[in-house]
């Protein structure tokens, strides 16, 4: 694939992450990141916000977990200085507050704001009008999406999640990347399965024993439109002061 059709990662003189990644994502995917807690998935996204701004690249993202402040402060412990790409604009970002029923996308709080959350998030213009849009994490939107709890409930969550899927396909349509994170243990396979049939890019973070120590690594379940070779599994760490470290890479 032409590196045109590819939006590079970014930081090679900082990790290798781009390398083993084929060159960066390919424009028009879905790319879905799934991982337990404690995997690694916001390290991930982040690492893949802060590289592809560096590239030029206008990033939204989305968190459930981290607000403003919290998010800035994440980001500075990884190495990932994200104050500039803030004040210039090329970063969005958003916090989610589903504890409080609110969410950074709309200005209502409370139960009212709980209903139909899903629709409210496609309808959200501004979040949409940046080449890359990153959910972190996408399974708590869908866990406090009352519509979509109670299709779960009468066993149509695959119908809901086609609906998402839908509005997906015609965002990439027009050239964006749209990055999911999604824990599996949050979520009924019903739910997430339609999520891993559609995604162009389907990354697993898995820790794996080893002796004492608990590894990291990114299992390349599917990698469509990929650039270069793209790795089966990286190895990986997250440190404090340095972000991503790429520890090791198999093909098969």
């Amino acid at each position: 694939m032409s590196r045109k059709n590819l939006l590079s990662l970014g930081l090679d003189d900082h990790d290798r992450l781009n390398k083993e990644l084929g060159g960066g994502i390919p424009r028009g995917s879905i790319v879905l990141v799934e991982g337990d807690y404690g995997a690694g998935k916001s390290a991930m996204s982040q690492r893949f916000s802060y590289g592809l701004c560096q590239e030029g690249t206008r990033i939204t993202y989305l968190s459930t977990e981290l607000t403003v402040r919290s998010f800035i402060d994440q980001m500075y412990s990884l190495s990932y200085d994200v104050t500039r790409p803030l004040l210039d604009e090329k970063l969005l970002f958003l916090h989610a507050d589903l504890d409080a029923g609110a969410s950074a996308f709309s200005g209502g709080s409370g139960d009212q704001d709980r209903k139909e959350l899903l629709k409210r998030l496609m309808e959200a213009e501004v979040m949409w009008n940046t080449d890359v849009i990153i959910i972190d994490t996408f399974d708590a939107i869908l866990r406090n999406d009352p519509t979509f709890e109670a299709l779960v409930r009468n066993n149509d969550e695959r119908q809901a999640a086609l609906e998402i899927i839908s509005f997906f396909r015609e965002v990439i349509s027009r050239g964006k990347i749209v990055v999911l994170t999604v824990d599996p243990s949050a979520v009924d396979d019903e739910a997430i399965g339609p999520f891993r049939s559609i995604a162009d890019v389907f990354l697993e973070l898995q820790m794996v024993e080893v002796g004492n120590d608990v590894r990291r690594q990114i299992a390349v379940k599917r990698f469509a439109g990929m650039g270069e070779q793209v790795g089966d599994v990286v190895g990986f760490s997250v440190r404090s002061g340095t972000g991503i470290v790429i520890e090791s890479r198999s093909v098969a």
